[in-house]
């Protein structure tokens, strides 16, 4: 009998960490991660791999595994102890545990050049890993919109475009798309950027002012930092669609480098740095 001829191997795929959120499902905690963020990774030609919490020693592990990471939505709000304030609001919900992964991971990627694309919470927790604040009820703020979700609505009316943004000069966003360009977005939050960390280049804003997107400047590999959801119904949305092969081009490049046994400049001061 003759045995079909082996195919030839195909070129693997990268590997994308998805941080977990931490939640209680009955009487019993679970790592989850949304599964449009899942998709996202697919759709930027990566393999998504979900990580839950692990102590610091075991983190140079975990992403020694990676090509890139996503940083996901959440229902849930960096504690505001990593920026130096106590909790506004006790009904909103934290996870401390993502925080414990989440923020000296954001230091570590951005040092080793691994590609980071960060979303929603992802911004916020980005930009406090490195050193910046947020407004913990931007609705309150004045002059500021409310960028939070209509109550009581479908995810359809919740994630439709909202408002949009500007495209800033100098980015990653403008080379995608032009600066000044306008983008109409399904931005849907509670907490903003209040104070921006050293060092990073903001790509996009909202009417109010309000930072939706940020990258860092001096990062040796890819980094996009978005306040809004190009995840939903990415398939149908060309701006989601053209960020998200963006970012999937980078980690393919990041895989490259590995395979030939070279590794990006890594940047020590992004490393060590602290939130306020």
């Amino acid at each position: 009998m003759k045995l079909p001829e082996a195919s030839a191997p195909t070129e693997r795929k990268p590997v994308v960490l998805i941080p977990s959120c931490n939640r209680m499902v009955g009487e019993h905690p679970f790592h989850i991660a949304g599964q449009k963020y899942v998709q996202a990774v697919r759709l930027a030609g990566c393999l998504p791999l979900i990580a839950p919490p692990t102590d610091a020693h075991s983190l140079p592990e975990l992403l020694a595994l990676a090509d890139g990471v996503l940083l996901s939505g959440s229902p849930s709000n960096v504690h505001p102890d990593h920026f130096g304030e106590a909790v506004l609001d006790p009904t909103l919900p934290l996870d401390p545990e993502r925080d414990a992964l989440t923020l000296p991971l954001v230091r570590a990627a951005v040092a080793m050049g691994l590609p980071l694309l960060a979303i929603c919470r992802g911004l916020q927790e980005t930009n406090v890993a490195l050193g910046g604040s947020l407004h913990q009820a931007v609705q309150e703020q004045e002059g500021m919109a409310d960028h939070r979700a209509p109550p009581g609505q479908p995810p359809q009316v919740a994630y439709a475009e909202q408002h949009e943004v500007e495209i800033q000069a100098g980015g990653r966003l403008a080379a995608l798309f032009g600066a000044g360009q306008r983008v109409a977005v399904n931005s849907l939050h509670g907490q903003g950027v209040k104070t921006l960390a050293p060092g990073l280049h903001i790509e996009a804003l909202a009417p109010d002012g309000l930072v939706e997107a940020f990258s860092v400047r001096n990062a040796s590999g890819y980094t996009l930092c978005l306040q809004w959801h190009p995840e939903w119904l990415a398939e149908q949305n060309p701006v989601s669609m053209a960020m998200l092969r963006d970012f999937g081009a980078a980690c393919q490049a990041y895989r490259a480098r590995r395979a030939l046994g070279l590794s990006p400049l890594s940047n020590p001061k992004v490393m060590h740095a602290q939130p306020q």
